[in-house]
C-alpha cells in the first residue's frame, strides 16, 4: 500500500473515532447538564474538522511535480500541519477563556451545576479511545513521515487530555460534593496550558517550513559528512537545506581535482547525489555543483 492511502486509511479511523464520540459527548453533556462535557464535545469537533483538513492536503501533496510546481506539492502537507495548529491554538485559548470565566463567577458566588454520571462515564470513554488513537496515529505518522499525520496525532492526544480534564472536574462535582464543583474549570484551564504548548511547537514546525527554515543542525552536519565521504570529494560547501513536505531539499558545493575529465566530475556528482538520496530517501532534491581544486 503507497504512502498516500496509508495516510487516508489512518485518518479515516481517526474520523470514525471523531465521529462517534462528537455524537456521545453532545449527548451526555445535554442529558448530563455538563456545560464542560459539551465543551469537550466541541473540542472532537475541532478534530474531525482537521482529520478532514488532513485529508484534503495529503491528496493535493501527493501529486507529482508539473510544469507550475518544479519542487512537487508538498508544501500543501506544510500548509496542512499549520492550520491544524492554529486549530489546536484556537481549541485551547477557548478552553481556558471558558475555564476562567466559571472560575470568576465561582468567586463572586455563583453556584456551578452539578452534572450527572452520564457525563462522567462519556469522559472516560473519550479519554480511552483518544489515547489509543493517538498512540496509532504517531506511530503510523512516524513510519510514513509524515508531520500532518504526526500533528493530528497531536490533536487526538490534546483532546485525550481535555477528556481528563473534564472528568476530573465532574468526578470531583460528583463525588465530592456540590463545594467542588470548581475543579471542573480549573482542570479545564490547566489542560488548556497544555494544549496551547503542543499547537505551539507545531505552529513553529510549520511556519518554520513555510519560511523556507533550513534543516537542524545534526542533518546538515551528517549531510557534509556523507558528501565528504565520497572518494575524490573535498571540502562540500555553500550548504543550502529546506524542507519541502516530507521530503528534504538539499544544495551544496563540492571541490574536485581540476584535472579530471568533465564525465568524470559529472559522475563523482552523481556519487555524492546518491549517497543523498539513499540517506533520506528517492524523492530528496539535490543539487551538486562542482568547483575544482586549487593548485
Amino acid at each position: 500500500m503507497n504512502r498516500e492511502k496509508e495516510i487516508y486509511k489512518v485518518t479515516l479511523v481517526g474520523s470514525a473515532v471523531n465521529a462517534i464520540l462528537l455524537a456521545f459527548k453532545f449527548v451526555a453533556g445535554i442529558v448530563g447538564h455538563s456545560s464542560a462535557m459539551i465543551a469537550d464535545a466541541a473540542h472532537s469537533l475541532s478534530d474531525f474538522v482537521t482529520d478532514i483538513i488532513v485529508l484534503v492536503f495529503v491528496k493535493v501533496s501527493s501529486k507529482p511535480q508539473d510544469k507550475s510546481h518544479d519542487y512537487g506539492h508538498g508544501k500543501y502537507e506544510t500548509l496542512a500541519l499549520t492550520l491544524i495548529g492554529i486549530a489546536l491554538m484556537a481549541v485551547a485559548i477557548s478552553i481556558i477563556v471558558k475555564g476562567a470565566i466559571k472560575i470568576a463567577a465561582w468567586a463572586n458566588g455563583e453556584t456551578l451545576e452539578a452534572p450527572g454520571m452520564l457525563a462522567f462515564w462519556a469522559a472516560i470513554v473519550s479519554i480511552v479511545l483518544k489515547e489509543a488513537v493517538y498512540r496509532y496515529t504517531v506511530i503510523k505518522g512516524r513510519k510514513l513521515n509524515s508531520k500532518a499525520v504526526e500533528a493530528n496525532a497531536w490533536h487526538h492526544r490534546s483532546d485525550a487530555l481535555s477528556s481528563i480534564g473534564t472528568a476530573v472536574g465532574i468526578g470531583g462535582a460528583i463525588f465530592l460534593g456540590q463545594q467542588w464543583t470548581i475543579l471542573d474549570p480549573i482542570a479545564s484551564v490547566v489542560v488548556g496550558a497544555f494544549i496551547v504548548k503542543t499547537a505551539f511547537s507545531l505552529l513553529k514546525d510549520g511556519f518554520g517550513d513555510l519560511m523556507e527554515q533550513s534543516l537542524p543542525d545534526q542533518v546538515e552536519d551528517e549531510i557534509l559528512k556523507l558528501a565528504s565521504g565520497v572518494p575524490g570529494v573535498a571540502e562540500p560547501h555553500d550548504l543550502r537545506t529546506r524542507r519541502i513536505g516530507n521530503h528534504y531539499a538539499i544544495e551544496l558545493h563540492i571541490l574536485m581535482d581540476g584535472n579530471i575529465t568533465l564525465k568524470e566530475a559529472h559522475d563523482k556528482a552523481s556519487e555524492v547525489e546518491e549517497a543523498l538520496r539513499k540517506q533520506y530517501g528517492e524523492e530528496t532534491h539535490v543539487v551538486v555543483h562542482v568547483e575544482p581544486k586549487e593548485e
